[in-house]
C-alpha cells in the first residue's frame, strides 16, 4: 500500500549540548518520508522547495522510494529555514530564527495519481493547508493521520477542529494534547480529544515512550534508553513515518496493528536521535530495524505470576 505525507522539507541550524549542526537536512515531510520508506512501496511527498535544496538529498530520496512528484521547486527562492537551540535536558529547545520562505505562500497540490492514495499522514503545517490536501482526494484513504503543534491551536483553533473532523488519527505531544484538552490528565485528555474527531489518538512523551486510545482501549510504549542523545530534531515525525509506514506496510488499522505500529514508529525515532539531521537515517539498514525491534520487546517481555 501507498502512503501520502504532506509537510515541510527544510534547512536547520541546530545546537545541543553535544555539539552544532549548520544547514542540516529537515522538515517533517523529510523525515516522514525517509522513516516510512523503510516499511512501504510507495512513499508519494508533497512539499515545496527553493532552488537551494541540494539535488544530491533529492536524488537520494528517489533511492530510497521516495516519490518526488508532489515537490514544487521554487525557482530564484530559498528553502523553509528553522533555527534552535536545545537546552542540557534535551526535552526543551528555544527558536532562534524561523525563515517560512518559499513555505510563505504554500499551494500543496496533489499529481492525479497521488490523490487515490491508500494512507495519508499530514505533517505539522497550517490547518488550511492540510484541509486542502483532504479536499484534493478523490476517494476516502483507508487512514488519515494528522500531526499538529501548540501555534496553530493559538493562532487557528477553529480550522483545526474543522481538519480533525476530517482525520481518523491525532499524533502529539503530551504537552499538545493538554493545551488542546484543557485536561491535565492524559486520559482525560483523550476523551475530549476523541470527541473533536479523531477515533485513534497517539501521545508522544519523548524519552518516556508514548501511548495509544482508541475506544475503551489504552497501550503503552516505553522509549528505549540510550546512552547518548546527539540531536532530538525530527524524531517525532519520524516516529510518525515509521507508525504509517509500518500500517501501510501491513494494510492493517486494527488496534492490535497499531499497537505493533507504535513500537516500529518508536524505533525509527530511536535511530533518529544518535545523530544529527537525517544522519542517522541515511544508509539504515532493514536489520538494524528488526534489531531494534527486538529491543524494545525485550524491553517489555516479562513473566507475571499471579
Amino acid at each position: 500500500m501507498n502512503l501520502l505525507t504532506v509537510g515541510t522539507v527544510a534547512f536547520d541550524d541546530i545546537e545541543t549540548p553535544l555539539g552544532k549542526a549548520d544547514m542540516a537536512i529537515g522538515g517533517a515531510a523529510t523525515y516522514i518520508s525517509l522513516a516510512a520508506a523503510h516499511f512501504t512501496d510507495r512513499v508519494m511527498l508533497v512539499s515545496v522547495v527553493g532552488d537551494d535544496f541540494p539535488e544530491e538529498t533529492l536524488n537520494y530520496m528517489k533511492k530510497q522510494g521516495v516519490d518526488l512528484g508532489g515537490l514544487q521547486i521554487k525557482e530564484g527562492e530559498k528553502s523553509f529555514f528553522w533555527a534552535g537551540r536545545y537546552h542540557n535536558n534535551m526535552n526543551s529547545r528555544d527558536t532562534l530564527d524561523t525563515q517560512l520562505n518559499v513555505l510563505a505562500d504554500f499551494d500543496p497540490v496533489l499529481p492525479p495519481s497521488y490523490t487515490e492514495a491508500d494512507y495519508v499522514m499530514l505533517g505539522n503545517l497550517t490547518p488550511d493547508v492540510q484541509i486542502r490536501v483532504i479536499e484534493q482526494l478523490v476517494k476516502r484513504p483507508k487512514l488519515i493521520a494528522l500531526d499538529t503543534m501548540n501555534f496553530w491551536m493559538d493562532n487557528t483553533m477553529s480550522r483545526l477542529k474543522e481538519v480533525m473532523t476530517m482525520i481518523d488519527v491525532l499524533i502529539i505531544n503530551d504537552e499538545e494534547a493538554r493545551q488542546l484538552s484543557g485536561e491535565y490528565s492524559l486520559v482525560k485528555a483523550a476523551d475530549v480529544i476523541r470527541a473533536m474527531g479523531p477515533k485513534t489518538l497517539v501521545v508522544k512523551k519523548g524519552e518516556h515512550g508514548a501511548l495509544l486510545f482508541q475506544d475503551n482501549e489504552l497501550f503503552f510504549a516505553p522509549a528505549l534508553p540510550l546512552a547518548e542523545v546527539t540531536d532530538p530534531t525530527g524524531a517525532g515525525d519520524t516516529f510518525a513515518g515509521g507508525f504509517m509506514g509500518y500500517i501501510a506496510q501491513t494494510d492493517d488499522t486494527s488496534f492490535e496493528n497499531m499497537k505493533r505500529a507504535i513500537i516500529y514508529g518508536s524505533a525509527m525515532a530511536s535511530f533518529c536521535v544518535e545523530k544529527f539531521s537525517i544522519e542517522r537515517l541515511v544508509g539504515l539498514q532493514k536489520e538494524e530495524i528488526k534489531e531494534r525491534v527486538k529491543q524494545f520487546v525485550q524491553l517489555v517481555n516479562f513473566d507475571a505470576q499471579l
